[in-house]
């Protein structure tokens, strides 16, 4: 796992964004795993910085969004598809036709997951994947487990996560009970992946993702089997 390490959130986004146009410019129709939340917020603040100084463009650019709440709106506010548009998609010259996001109304969730993982496959997989990490080492919705489902799956989500989430919606009762998300197999079909983590919150998390041994009860442990995994992070979760 490469390590880079920032003073603040303001460089942590910085760093991570140029990552992103760097692949970007590598390949101008390679496909992102994009992720939500409040992490990678300023990244994505970067890369409109940089596509409107004509630094990079998206327009052959492919996203396929780690997650999405179940049963949600599109048109609802927290949505991720919402979140993407108004923090990414509406600022640049994508092709909104070539974004994806897990279908909050599908009327069958678990058809929705297959059909999702057929398109990730039919895309080649994803060659930049940006992931966080929760308290409880969770990547996208894959809470810990006795065992970790592969596969673009529905899940339920846990109390803590709930809670975490519960800062966005109105209360705690309006967060989604569940939600739609890549599985772990689904994550490592990208070439590549990048680990977005920030503030002192996140340092137990981090601690354990590199001394614990590979664990479902901490799904980000997994990461220490992909071989190209880069932790962009703030001192203040190594201190």
């Amino acid at each position: 796992m490469n390590i880079v390490v920032c003073k603040n959130y303001d460089e942590m986004s910085l760093r991570a964004a140029k990552i992103v146009a760097a692949q970007i410019k590598e390949k101008p129709n390679c496909v992102l795993g994009l992720a939500t939340g409040s992490t990678p917020e300023g990244m994505y603040a970067d890369l409109v910085k940089m596509y409107k100084n004509g630094e990079v463009s998206f327009k052959e650019v492919t996203s396929v969004n780690l997650d999405e709440y179940y049963p949600i709106a599109p048109t609802n506010d927290q949505s991720y598809r919402y979140f993407m548009n108004q923090h990414l998609f509406d600022h640049v010259d994508i092709d909104k036709a070539n974004t994806n996001v897990p279908d909050g109304t599908a009327g069958d969730p678990v058809a929705e997951g297959k059909r999702y993982e057929e398109l990730i496959s039919a895309l080649g997989g994803i060659d930049l994947q940006v992931l966080g990490i929760g308290r409880n080492g969770h990547i996208g919705f894959n809470e810990p487990d006795s065992k970790l489902i592969l596969d673009t799956h529905v899940t339920d989500l846990t109390e803590s996560t709930i809670s975490a989430n519960a800062r966005f919606f109105a209360s705690a009762n309006q967060v989604p009970r569940q939600a739609l998300t890549m599985g772990i197999g689904s994550i490592f079909k990208a070439k590549k992946i990048i680990l977005m983590v920030s503030g002192v919150e996140k340092k137990a998390a981090v601690s354990a993702l590199f001394e614990r041994n590979v664990d479902t009860n901490f799904p980000a442990t997994m990461l220490n089997l992909h071989p190209d995994v880069t932790l962009v992070c703030t001192a203040d979760v190594l201190d």
